[in-house]
């Protein structure tokens, strides 16, 4: 996947932050605004103006410092989460402009949050968002409904959990139709859990939110779903708050590249620069400073169970790690073209935000991580799941500094140091 197009979602969205930016002129609302994103947004601040547009389910803990906000009517996304309660660090980034403008928008309406929930592929002959025999370009691509503005329904509902369902159809490039069942799942974690999930003695003197969600496709159709009609993936997909100092954290596995293949794909948007990716020996690091549009990924055979961010001034950790089954190497490819391996996809990706040419608004700014699950060939009746862990942890460094080092074998200090 070494294309300007392999993952070209982000493309229209050039096109929509503009239409948005006129249309929410239309219609004024008094909500909260957001002081700049860069510094500090409160959750409470997050949550009253998003309560405006759209229906929330707040997960929260006894004590009442863990809090997870969750729009049902967009497909169970985690829209933003804080720590510390209400007064605390919104991390998910909020598509404002898009919430106040009411309006639905073509080819995606990009509401935003820290994980939200698709299907793959995005392109190719088994593609989701082309009709069969269309070309693949900007005017034909289409995000299905389903995955953009089709509410969930509500399954069962708790204080520290929520159940969603859905039921549709959906019929790919090649012209077979999914018949499928969606079930989303999203908990709330203890900081006993917290630990034991990141194999933690202690969570120190930080403050702790994390929620995993389960998220099971299962084929309700009468066919079975083959490799030569096409198959579908789970494919997470978070966006969060930049700051200058924000670098992304991705080990990986070491070893000979005929063996294993490259190590990570930077060419998406363009060859990334040094100064934004660096690989070393087990770990690369990727700016997550909203400044630079880029993208990388990790095919299946470089790839590990873990990926993460930390913000070195603001002292927030971010850590995603999801349930990567060994000896799969079949991953849903998402390139604008008929593709001679279809199966040869990321498993996880990071995207920087940051102005598409100079003078023009960036999308946000955000950046974002994602995870996708394997190729789903399932029978008849069979469900395929793809479990993801997010994790936010902030304090000082003398808390933070052995979680990081467990979790991803490197030192603060190696993450400062980075990009020098």
């Amino acid at each position: 996947m070494n294309t300007t197009i392999s993952h070209p979602y982000l493309i229209p969205l050039l096109l929509i932050m503009a239409m948005t930016a006129c249309k929410s002129e239309k219609k004024e609302t008094q909500v909260p605004k957001a002081v700049d994103t860069l510094t500090f947004t409160p959750y409470e601040n997050d949550l009253s103006f998003m309560k405006t547009y759209t229906p929330i389910i707040e997960l929260s803990d006894p004590s009442g410092k863990s809090k997870v906000a969750l729009a049902p009517n967009l497909q169970g996304r985690v829209m933003t989460s804080s720590s510390s309660g209400p007064n605390g660090r919104s991390y998910g980034w909020i598509n404002r402009e898009l919430f106040e403008s009411q309006d639905t928008l073509e080819h995606i309406n990009a509401f935003g949050g820290e994980e939200r929930f698709w299907l793959g592929p995005e392109g190719g002959q088994y593609s989701l968002f082309f009709k069969e025999g269309n070309e693949f370009n900007l005017e034909n691509w289409q995000t299905p409904r389903l995955i953009d503005l089709e509410p969930f329904d509500i399954k069962s509902s708790a204080p520290n959990k929520v159940v969603f369902t859905k039921n549709a159809a959906l019929t790919n490039y090649s012209g077979f139709q999914f018949d499928l069942g969606i079930e989303r799942e999203i908990t709330l974690l203890s900081p006993e859990e917290i630990q034991k999930e990141l194999g933690i003695g202690t969570l120190g003197e930080t403050r702790a939110v994390a929620y995993k969600t389960t998220n099971t496709v299962t084929n309700t159709g009468k066919e079975d779903w083959k490799k030569d009609s096409g198959l579908v993936s789970i494919w997470l997909l978070g966006m969060f708050n930049p700051s200058p100092k924000t670098t992304i954290v991705i080990p990986y596995i070491s070893g000979n590249e005929d063996r294993l293949g490259a190590v990570v794909n930077d060419t998406y948007f363009g060859k990334v620069p040094p100064e934004r990716l660096v690989v070393r020996e087990n770990v690369l690091y990727f700016s997550g400073d909203g400044q630079y549009r880029s993208k990388i990924g990790l095919p299946p055979l470089r790839a590990k169970n873990i990926a993460g961010s930390y913000d070195t001034e603001h002292k927030i950790l971010t850590i995603l790690k999801y349930n990567k089954p060994e000896g799969i190497s079949d991953y849903v490819n998402s390139m604008w073209e008929i593709q001679e391996e279809p199966y040869s996809g990321d498993v996880i990706n990071s995207y920087n935000d940051g102005a598409p040419a100079p003078g023009k608004k960036p999308l946000g700014p955000f950046y974002e991580l994602e995870t996708s699950s394997p190729a789903l060939a399932l029978k008849a009746g069979e469900s395929g799941t793809h479990i993801q862990h997010t994790f936010h942890i902030e304090g000082n460094e003398n808390s933070l500094a052995p979680i990081i080092k467990q979790v991803f074998g490197v030192t603060i200090d190696d993450i400062k140091k980075a990009f020098n």
